[in-house]
């Protein structure tokens, strides 16, 4: 009896201590290795930089050799990419995904240990028609390749999404994928399912704080104490952004049935710096997002929904990319500088699993509210007056908002914008044709605002329905003109 006591302990002890093994290894913490730059350093000190991290797997936008090649025997898990551009060849033709599988996969692979690949970065909600309809294709031929090559099972095939595939997110129990995508969404999600792939999104809290500019919003944001926001479908307290945002995509999953489909973050992260009139950019908060982040993944709490294990998940950046066009912000997400020192310490180096200064501990969630709050979008759309972090926040009601290009986008992009919102399914584009009481002006920057409106108040009114691939913005300013009156609803 006390021999069997003995084994039992035994064997208690040897599955705990897998189990911190397995918490220990980290393998849910990525980094994004972008290359849109000019100035960064050798491959090769790249992944000596990274094995003296704790950072376990590296997504490549492309498939560039030398990376992949200085990534050989190390161990550590790689994601490379098909570009948009490559989708057109590999849907058309199944010879074509056998040589890119011979030539970005087969050529390196097991040494190189390959995982993931991503065919193409949000062409669902690139507006592009022509793109669209052969993403599903491309993804099956380069499944195929793999599967010839006895690889099917080893590595998996994705693709990259905005959070814009969802229409609603509040509450995040109530997360639904945008009806504008349902039939290459609905195929794409199929396609997961029969090969056991992910589906990989990219949450941003960084742009929900932009939407949102409040001091309780910032601190939701950064995983720093705050009053919680309850949703109203479950009585989930939800501390922190991050959760609410990767919970609203799970339950979009459960409504289509597709619950069992692992969820991959692909890309989050926050800029140290901005342009002056950039909101929320900061060494604090990417210090304080970052840091308590990885403080949350390595806590094993995982999401209310998703309790006990943490999302894989993919920091931007590893380094600052200074060709990046756009904002100031868009070429300040690396946690690295390019002569491999810091930005800022977030803890990352295996030789301090904390963070030198102190980021703010994380809390599991408790599932029930201490006090009833109003329930909170994951993506906050419009400022309000700022109230004490102490109390909780409610959505903004009675208040519009417009959806319109940014100043200065040029009209090939505004006329693509127009040509995918007018293309979509249940958007009424009469009032811009001739005859239609938005017409006049007759010009493209015109007929394009009032169609990327149309599509944002259609789809759910969130900031991400309000994207456009960056070149467009939330107003609170009635663009409505003469007889032409821009639909505009309350948040």
């Amino acid at each position: 009896m006390a021999t069997h006591k003995l084994s039992t302990c035994f064997l208690i002890f040897l599955v705990l201590l897998q189990s911190l093994s397995s918490a220990e290894s980290q393998a849910f913490i990525g980094v994004n290795y972008g290359q849109v730059a000019d100035n960064l350093p050798p491959p090769a000190e790249t992944v000596k930089l990274i094995q003296s991290t704790s950072i376990q797997k590296v997504r490549l936008y492309g498939a560039d050799p030398a990376i992949i090649k200085a990534l050989a025997n190390t161990g550590i898990g790689i994601v490379i990419g098909a570009s948009n551009g490559d989708i057109p060849a590999l849907a058309a033709d199944p010879n074509f995904a056998g040589q890119w599988v011979n030539s970005n996969i087969l050529a390196y692979y097991p040494a190189s240990k390959i995982i993931v690949v991503n065919v193409g970065n949000e062409v669902v909600t690139s507006g592009d028609q022509n793109l669209i309809p052969q993403l599903l294709p491309a993804m099956q031929n380069v499944q195929n390749a793999l599967n010839a090559a006895s690889l099917g099972g080893r590595i998996k095939v994705s693709t990259v999404h905005a959070m814009s595939i969802l229409s609603q997110s509040d509450p995040p129990s109530s997360g639904l994928f945008s009806p504008v995508f349902g039939d290459t969404l609905k195929a794409l999600l199929q396609f997961h399912k029969e090969n056991g792939s992910p589906l990989m999104i990219n949450p941003y809290p960084f742009f929900a704080y932009q939407s949102d500019p409040r001091p309780e919003t910032l601190a939701f944001c950064l995983f720093q104490p705050n009053a919680g926001r309850v949703d109203s479908g479950n009585g989930i307290k939800y501390m922190n952004m991050f959760d609410a945002q990767v919970d609203a995509v799970h339950s979009a999953l459960n409504a289509w049935g597709f619950k069992e489909i692992q969820i991959v973050v692909a890309e989050t992260g926050w800029p140290y710096k901005g342009d002056p009139n950039e909101v929320g950019p900061s060494m604090d908060n990417a210090k304080a997002y970052n840091g308590n982040l990885i403080n949350h993944l390595r806590s094993m709490v995982g999401t209310p929904l998703m309790p006990g294990i943490s999302v894989d998940t993919y920091i931007f950046a590893l380094y600052d990319e200074d060709l990046k066009p756009g904002p100031g912000s868009e070429r300040s997400f690396g946690l690295f500088k390019p002569d491999l020192s810091t930005t800022y310490d977030v803890g990352l180096s295996k030789n301090a699993q904390t963070p030198t200064a102190p980021v703010t501990p994380v809390s599991p969630a408790p599932t029930t509210p201490t006090t009833p709050v109003s329930p909170v979008s994951p993506a906050p759309t419009k400022p309000t007056t700022p109230v004490t972090p102490v109390t909780p926040a409610p959505k903004p009601t009675g208040s519009a908002t417009w959806c319109m290009p940014k100043p200065g986008t040029p009209d090939s992009e505004l006329q693509a914008n127009l040509d995918y919102a007018c293309g979509m399914t249940g958007i009424d584009c009469s009032a811009i044709q001739a005859g239609g009481l938005c017409f006049e002006p007759n010009t493209v920057a015109s007929h394009a605002a009032y169609a990327m409106n149309i599509l944002y108040q259609t789809a759910g009114r969130n900031p991400w329905n309000c994207d456009f691939s960056q070149t467009a913005l939330l107003t609170s300013t009635n663009p409505s003109y003469n007889g032409c009156t821009y639909p505009g609803g309350n948040l």
